[in-house]
């Protein structure tokens, strides 16, 4: 097999080759002067499997023409099959109309994906999952759950006391999940939201009195959700709180908005390359995904069994 990695994570990438002990194909992703995507492989990939590892994360526009790039560039110099590995998928919470007049841009994202030339997709707890039928191509989607529950039962003593919380009703399965590996109840915040980026809490369904609570989502955005949800049930007599999640996108103030809630912590995958401004010494903290995907690829490339990976 063949690794590409474009500029999106080139750390995950590395740790992803590092499992595999196979090197990263050697190619330029580069930029003309106004910004156009420039690939050259800069190594024989005929007859290849070759597995492209790029987060469609912030500048979620440019790593997504990149990977467009990188696909059309492995079909033309005759690679035999192109999976584009997507750890964090972007424009994943377009995935369905919201209003009169408003696009589904998840299924764009996908119809380009594929017309570009990709033969298979590899990405991590898509915000839907039904995303996946919106691939006429192969779509594994892998599961962060066993990866984050195993974390909760080596940094959390009598995790067995802990209480699984899902932040909206939308993310209960996701929770769920989590909450059957750990032996453990679980409660849902009631989540209104009023507009893009923007949600309250209207109602928490469980006794949280006394607990050590854990948010448990696919995604940080701006924060307010994960903050907001943490502080309603720390108002609800809650212990303490902590909150795993997916993919930290961290957009706009949201590293100091996690460093000023009542949050013990903030644990995430490095599914997206981390901010400069969520270093050590703070309030969140990444586990690495990156045995996850190897063991994925690698599972690809023999012809194996995906899903075991999580029985």
């Amino acid at each position: 097999m063949k690794l590409l990695a474009g500029n999106s994570n080139r750390t995950l990438a590395q740790a992803v080759a590092n499992h595999l002990d196979v090197p990263l194909c050697r190619a330029q992703v580069k930029r003309f002067a106004d910004n156009e995507v420039w690939v050259t492989i800069d190594e024989n990939v005929r007859g290849e499997d070759v597995f492209i590892l790029q987060s469609t994360s912030y500048p979620a526009n440019d790593h997504l023409m990149e990977l467009l790039v990188c696909v059309d560039a492995l079909k033309r110099a005759s690679a035999r099959r192109i999976t584009a590995v997507t750890p964090y998928f972007g424009y994943a919470r377009q995935d369905r109309k919201t209003g009169g007049r408003t696009p589904i841009s998840a299924k764009l994202v996908a119809n380009l994906i594929t017309r570009a030339g990709a033969d298979r997709v590899l990405t991590m707890d898509l915000h839907s999952g039904q995303i996946q039928g919106f691939f006429d191509i192969p779509t594994d989607n892998l599961l962060s759950a066993p990866l984050l529950a195993a974390d909760i039962k080596e940094n959390y003593d009598r995790w067995r006391d802990l209480l699984v919380v899902s932040p909206d009703v939308g993310g209960v399965v996701r929770a769920l999940a989590v909450a059957s590996r750990l032996d453990t109840e679980l409660a849902i915040v009631d989540k209104r939201r009023s507009g893009p980026g923007k949600s309250e809490v209207a109602n928490i369904i469980g006794d949280v009195s006394g607990r050590r609570c854990i948010l448990f989502d696919d995604m940080i955005d701006g924060g307010g959700t994960l903050c907001n949800a943490a502080q309603a049930l720390v108002d609800a007599g809650a212990a303490e709180v902590s909150a795993y999640v997916t993919h930290g996108v961290l957009s706009g103030a949201a590293v100091e908005r996690v460093e000023a809630s009542v949050l013990k912590e903030l644990v995430m995958t490095d599914s997206i390359a981390a901010p400069e401004r969520a270093g050590d010494g703070g309030k969140i903290r990444y586990v690495s995904c990156a045995s996850l995907i190897g063991e994925a690829i690698r599972r690809i490339a023999n012809e194996e069994s995906v899903s075991k990976l999580f029985d």
